[in-house]
């Protein structure tokens, strides 16, 4: 699908309030409610929308800690990528994990309630998962910059599409 600017528009409303009304996305394309309706069905039904969610505080929901750790694999047989991504991918505390270049294999973000809870989580989880060499883990101080809307955006311009 060829995003254009009335699409880029609408995923913006979106990204800032996904209980944007069809009102509210009208607004922000410049169209009438029901085309910006139907555009925003198009984006879900090719997947670019891929869910709404409620963003929470990690402080007021009682999980304040995160926890930056690269992990180093004994090895790159895809059998050892696959049962380590499995097996992260069904511990709740990471948020997030990426497959790395250079000297480490993957960086998990962790949270966690405190650094007892972390510790927890690496003696009872991550160091019992087959393949795993070595790992670093790096305490966040304070989180500065935390976004969740994408930049589609730059100087007013539209960056890829029609648009």
């Amino acid at each position: 699908m060829d995003l254009d600017r009335l699409d880029f528009a609408i995923l913006d409303c979106l990204q800032a309030n996904g209980r944007a009304t069809a009102q509210d996305l009208s607004d922000a394309a410049n169209l009438s409610p029901s085309p910006s309706h139907r555009r925003q069905k198009l984006l879900e039904e090719a997947g670019i929308i891929q869910r709404y969610v409620a963003l929470l505080d990690q402080d007021k929901v009682g999980l304040p800690v995160n926890v930056f750790v690269t992990v180093k694999l004994a090895n790159h047989a895809n059998e050892t990528l696959r049962v380590f991504e499995r097996a992260v991918e069904a511990c709740p505390e990471v948020m997030e994990m990426y497959e790395m270049t250079g000297a480490t294999d993957y960086l998990l973000r962790v949270v966690a309630a405190d650094v007892a809870s972390y510790e927890a989580f690496l003696r009872g989880r991550l160091t019992h998962i087959p393949g795993v060499q070595s790992f670093e883990s790096a305490l966040a101080l304070k989180r500065v910059v935390y976004r969740t809307n994408l930049p589609l955006r730059q100087g007013g311009v539209v960056r890829s599409g029609r648009g």
